[in-house]
């Protein structure tokens, strides 16, 4: 296994939003007690009169480090997979121009914190370039490029709703340079979307950044996989972080937990898993 491996603990960041914290003394409570100082932070409440500022000093007096950030669109319904599919990311009309305010909004915030990397689910992509909306959707998503762009930051989608060969030939169309993947190997599961190490492979040109979530996939067609604790699903950990080191990846990986009244305990079960996962895989 390529010695990169040997890194990837130092990569390891945990999204705030996860924690649910408080305040941000919560948040840099919680991160202490989880021995992580990198977060990928939510920025749809730090939008405005200076508050991600704010955010952005605390903690960084409390040694934490922002390695990027994450905004969630107006309208998202993730009751069901078909609420999601009509109401998510950039896709609906009824909600683009008040999405458009709102990405003009964080990407400010995110400038003020000096981030340079912002993702976000763009919505489900279709998967025929003729389909109509498929234009519509290069062209919403080229303005929020641009839009980033001019504050030079990189935009990551999140994988999932769509196979990964459907997004990759969509972000060749795209052509917008600061625009990638945020990857999610649980997505893949929750979506049933296909297999998360082949789609990481397939993907890994585009990669800013990595969730590390794990899932299995539903019984029941067109109903949602169910999200577990890392290391209890079906991503094959050993295979996926072998791409990542062998890729070269040197970007966070941020530890995502969506489900379930134990977050804490969760998302410390998955630092160690991956952790100890990785020291494993550098053994002679």
């Amino acid at each position: 296994m390529d010695s990169n491996i040997c890194r990837i603990p130092e990569q390891l960041a945990v999204c705030s939003w996860s924690l649910r914290p408080r305040d941000t003394v919560d948040l840099i409570e919680m991160l202490r007690s989880l021995g992580l100082s990198r977060v990928q932070l939510a920025l749809n409440a730090h939008r405005g009169s200076g508050g991600g500022e704010a955010v952005g000093r605390e903690l960084a007096a409390a040694g934490v480090e922002i390695v990027s950030g994450m905004f969630g669109t107006v309208g998202e319904d993730y009751t069901t997979l078909e609420s999601i599919r009509r109401t998510g990311g950039v896709v609906p009309d009824e909600t683009w121009e008040e999405n458009l305010v709102l990405a003009a909004e964080v990407a400010e915030a995110a400038r003020a914190l000096g981030l340079s990397l912002v993702s976000l689910h763009a919505g489900f992509l279709p998967e025929d370039p003729g389909d109509p909306d498929y234009a519509k959707l290069l062209g919403r998503l080229r303005e929020l490029g641009e839009l980033f762009g001019a504050a030079n930051i990189d935009l990551a989608l999140e994988t999932g709703q769509e196979e990964a060969p459907v997004l990759a030939r969509f972000l060749e169309d795209l052509d917008a340079p600061n625009i990638g993947v945020n990857f999610d190997p649980a997505n893949m599961l929750l979506y049933n979307k296909g297999n998360p190490v082949e789609a990481l492979r397939v993907l890994l040109p585009r990669l800013k950044q990595v969730h590390i979530k794990d899932a299995v996939v539903t019984d029941a067609p067109g109903t949602w996989g169910t999200e577990v604790v890392v290391g209890t699903g079906q991503v094959d950990w050993p295979a996926f972080l072998g791409v990542l080191s062998n890729g070269g990846f040197g970007g966070a990986l941020c530890i995502e937990r969506e489900a379930g009244d134990e977050r804490l305990a969760d998302i410390l079960a998955a630092k160690q898993y991956i952790e100890s996962t990785a020291a494993k895989e550098t053994k002679p």
